[in-house]
């Protein structure tokens, strides 16, 4: 016995008593209405597998438009379920209309046992493939969900960030190409996935994919697929990063560590907005966002030969600099306290803190590898922490308060920084003391470090 939800619709009760003795043994609940205005009323009809409808409920009418009317109604109701229209007046037209209605299949009274038992069955397991369907696209989006979060944010509300985000907020709801460039560990893939957030393709997927850990000898199946038996590994058919991109955004980090034969496979991929996999002859168009990022100097690559500037010109339609994490000193605290917040959570240290100390020394710090040596530096002190504060000592940055000058200073910078080195010792690394003794405010004397560490 199936088990499938059957409801037999039709005002004769003769027919449905027929019904119901002849389904009941073939699936597991049978129900009946005898009333059309019932269906109004039925409780859950998501819940049901299949309907068996008539089309004329009136004494002496037989144009078959009461059931399409029902059939619409249902419709609206449940618009995956498999309806069976039935009628003793048959006419090809009307059978035509009531499958452009939604109607799965289409019976004649009186009917033949089989041929009616084979309609059904063919009708569930309509309704089977519709229900996977829909199981299947709800996995998808949900799915989507899944990747498209990302528990990094972009932090901070320096001048220098703002002037990016407002950027990024006027250009991501279109779908020009854009190339995100900056030093390593700015966040130039956070930049990209809040491009794809504010996007219209929010709810699609973002594919994000490292151009400079693929091999040249893997870059065509990794980018566009392969078929079966195209080379040795290739045990099945394989999509790749531009079919799995589809109507979402793909994210192209490191593009400027590509060699110039990957470039232009890249090119013809970007321009013609088609993909043909590994072994396959068959194009396959391709909607994609399209966001690239480097750290490299694109431009000067063009002028030395290393990047093609057809290529530079698709992919650089908006330009986003990322800036450094020096450049972005309000920003600097307000981090180091997220990451700290983060990683009391992650290793349970409750109650550690920064003293004050430690805050000027993260401050005059130039921050070479920007937010991600930020990060580094914070988990590294919550581990190795052994109170409730966090010191200078806790932080394993190039000292400023070391420098020395053998044969003495030789310029104004250099005189400023033995000055500023020889103050900072004397107050044992207290940078208010330090400024003050210096006649400067600490923001200067963070100014000034700073420029000397670049």
């Amino acid at each position: 016995m199936v088990d499938a939800k059957i409801l037999v619709i039709d005002d004769n009760k003769s027919v449905l008593s027929a019904l119901e003795i002849l389904l009941q043994f073939e699936y597991k609940s049978v129900q009946t209405i005898s009333n059309p205005n019932q269906i109004s009323s039925f409780p859950n009809f998501s819940a049901l597998d299949i309907i068996l409808l008539d089309m004329n409920f009136s004494a002496g009418v037989n144009t078959g438009n009461e059931g399409l009317y029902w059939l619409r109604e249902i419709k609206k109701k449940a618009p995956h379920i498999s309806v069976i229209m039935m009628t003793a007046y048959g006419a090809i037209n009307l059978a035509v209309e009531a499958l452009k209605e939604g109607a799965s299949d289409f019976i004649l009274k009186p009917w033949n046992n089989e041929r009616l038992l084979t309609t059904v069955k063919s009708a569930y397991e309509l309704r089977k493939t519709q229900k996977e369907v829909v199981q299947l696209k709800e996995k998808e989006t949900n799915l989507k969900q899944v990747i498209n979060q990302n528990s990094n944010y972009i932090i901070g509300n320096s001048k220098a960030l703002n002037r990016v985000l407002s950027l990024v907020q006027k250009v991501a709801k279109t779908d020009v190409n854009v190339l995100v460039t900056g030093e390593n560990g700015t966040g130039k893939e956070l930049i990209a996935r809040e491009l794809h957030k504010l996007s219209a393709r929010q709810n699609e997927v973002f594919i994000s994919v490292d151009m400079g850990s693929i091999s040249e000898n893997l870059f065509e199946s990794e980018l566009f697929g392969h078929v079966k038996g195209s080379f040795t590994d290739a045990k099945e058919d394989r999509a790749g990063k531009f079919e799995a991109a589809n109507g979402g955004t793909l994210f192209l980090d490191e593009i400027g560590n590509l060699s110039l034969q990957m470039q232009a496979k890249l090119l013809s991929a970007i321009q013609n907005r088609v993909i043909v996999r590994v072994g396959s002859n068959k194009p396959i168009p391709i909607d994609i966002r399209l966001i690239c990022a480097t750290n490299c100097n694109l431009d000067k690559m063009v002028s030395d030969g290393l990047f093609r500037e057809d290529l530079l010109y698709r992919i650089n339609t908006i330009r986003v600099e990322v800036p450094p994490l020096r450049e972005r000193e309000n920003d600097i605290l307000v981090l180091a306290d997220f990451y700290l917040n983060k990683f009391i959570s992650k290793y349970g240290k409750q109650g550690l803190r920064i003293n004050q100390q430690a805050q000027d020394k993260i401050m005059a710090y130039a921050w070479p590898g920007n937010v991600r040596e930020l990060l580094h530096t914070m988990e590294r002190a919550v581990i190795l922490s052994e109170g409730n504060v966090l010191k200078p000592d806790d932080f394993l940055l190039e000292s400023k308060g070391s420098i020395s000058m053998e044969n003495g200073p030789s310029t104004l910078e250099e005189m400023e920084l033995i000055m500023i080195s020889n103050a900072l010792n004397k107050h044992d690394g207290n940078y208010s003391a330090a400024a003050e003794e210096l006649g400067i405010s600490r923001q200067t004397l963070y100014n000034k470090l700073k420029k000397t560490s670049k």
